[in-house]
């Protein structure tokens, strides 16, 4: 359905003409995401200001079956966001308010737009903690975060988005405005629509409003960085520090490319890396008792002395421990800046991360790519980044996908899955196959349907095509 001058008078009656765009400026600035190189303009661009003219718009497009792609900060890397046939690109911008901070009851109401960690530093301020820290959580929305169901380094101890979303208000892609649940820590009412709409990925409704949980602030964490020779051995420490007792708070995994190419990306870093280091683990211990933090930083290093390891560097400042999680939070950005490349979010049991490491690299051998490997291992979740290289044009397009297949056969093998946090979106549909049987993804098909009969909202993501 094409955007007519008819249809775009009542969107400007909505919303002001002021926040309705056509022009392909705009609507490439808002065609893509951090997803490789994909761009996919909308047709116009609406800005909206709160859920009654959100309800609006979705009226105007459901009435005239246009697609609508919810747009939050297009930080996304599985094209969550990408208008792939067109529409109406729904920028949520203007919804960036924190609501209220409810301290009595340790929780918080933001509108999408709000950046993760501004919300994070608002709710330190009052002595409060929000864990979940994407690596992009210094330009990431909230409401993107709940769409993805993202994690972050912290993950490992204290849980993903779904584990703090309490509420939400939600306009759905016929126009009703619901909230899905309650702001209660337990609720046995009904069928859980709140956790269903976390992690749909802008295909079921819009979220509005989300209401937070929130926990008291820990003051004191220890943190050091463990240089494995062998990257295989690293991957197998890290499920023996939690067979130890220990729960870190953070637990990552850095292979060796991942770390040169990040120390020449940023500026200002000090860390070396000797010859003969194939990975490094960051491994962070919090709590509010220095005392216990030091016994249990004490039972990890004799954990990873076990294995071939190097000396073992202790943070011992502030801007020390800032510029080693600067290091991990940036690894992203630097293969994004060495080379073309695709990147995979796989997740497995933790036990099972030596399995897949390998697995990795003997799939690369196989069809001809390099790949260079990081994440939360903590939770079993390794980023696979798969670099062009010297790779011919052919080979890229002809070989790398079938590479991806094996790549997510093993995960499932191991009884992981296709994504720990990035989501489906545009890029891994055509995979999900593997990870579900036809009935499984009929049933999701027609939860689908009873939300968005006619098909409107973030068409073109999840399912396989």
């Amino acid at each position: 359905m094409r955007i007519t001058p008819e249809i775009l008078q009542q969107l400007q009656a909505i919303v002001g003409s002021s926040f309705v765009f056509t022009d392909i400026e705009t609507r490439n600035q808002y065609g893509h995401d951090e997803t490789e190189d994909y761009v996919f303009p909308p047709h116009v661009v609406v800005k909206p200001e709160n859920s009654l003219e959100i309800s609006e718009i979705l009226k105007v497009a459901n009435t005239y079956k246009i697609p609508v792609v919810p747009i939050g900060a297009r930080t996304g890397l599985s094209g969550g966001a990408l208008s792939v046939q067109g529409g109406i690109g729904l920028s949520m911008e203007r919804l960036n308010r924190i609501l209220h901070i409810d301290e009595q009851n340790l929780q918080v109401t933001v509108e999408p737009a709000v950046i993760t960690q501004v919300l994070r530093e608002a709710v330190a301020e009052k002595e409060l903690f929000y864990p979940v820290d994407p690596s992009s959580m210094g330009s990431c929305w909230i409401g993107g975060n709940v769409a993805e169901n993202s994690g972050g380094a912290r993950a490992v101890k204290y849980g993903v988005t779904k584990d703090y979303v309490l509420n939400l208000e939600v306009v759905l892609p016929t126009g009703e405005i619901i909230w899905t649940g309650a702001n209660t820590l337990k609720n046995s009412t009904g069928y859980n629509l709140t956790q269903l709409m976390v992690g749909s990925e802008g295909t079921l409704g819009v979220i509005t409003k989300i209401v937070l949980k929130l926990i008291p602030k820990n003051r004191h964490n220890v943190l050091m960085l463990v240089p494995f020779y062998n990257a295989n051995q690293a991957c197998e420490a890290v499920s023996a520090i939690f067979r130890a007792g220990i729960v870190p708070s953070a637990l990552e995994f850095m292979e060796r490319d991942a770390l040169d190419w990040t120390l020449k990306f940023v500026d200002n870093l000090s860390v070396s890396v000797k010859d003969g280091i194939e990975a490094h683990l960051l491994i962070e211990v919090d709590g509010n008792y220095p005392d216990i933090l030091m016994i249990e930083a004490e039972k990890i290093l004799s954990v990873v002395e076990a294995f071939e390891i190097d000396e073992v560097l202790f943070a011992d400042t502030e801007d020390q421990k800032n510029a080693l999680w600067k290091m991990r939070r940036s690894v992203g950005e630097a293969v994004k800046s060495n080379s073309v490349y695709k990147e995979e979010d796989t997740v497995v049991p933790r036990y099972e991360l030596p399995k897949l490491l390998k697995g990795v690299k003997d799939i690369g051998k196989k069809y001809g790519f390099e790949s260079v490997c990081y994440g939360h291992a903590g939770d079993g979740n390794l980023h696979v980044n798969i670099v062009k290289g010297t790779m011919t044009d052919e080979n890229w397009k002809s070989e790398v996908p079938k590479g991806i297949r094996e790549l997510f056969e093993l995960t499932v093998a191991l009884k992981g899955t296709l994504s720990g946090e990035h989501g489906i979106g545009y890029v891994q549909r055509e995979y999900m196959d593997i990870a579900f049987s036809k009935v499984q993804l009929e049933l999701m098909e027609r939860i689908k349907f009873v939300f968005d009969p006619n098909g409107i909202l973030n068409p073109g993501k999840i399912f396989p095509q």
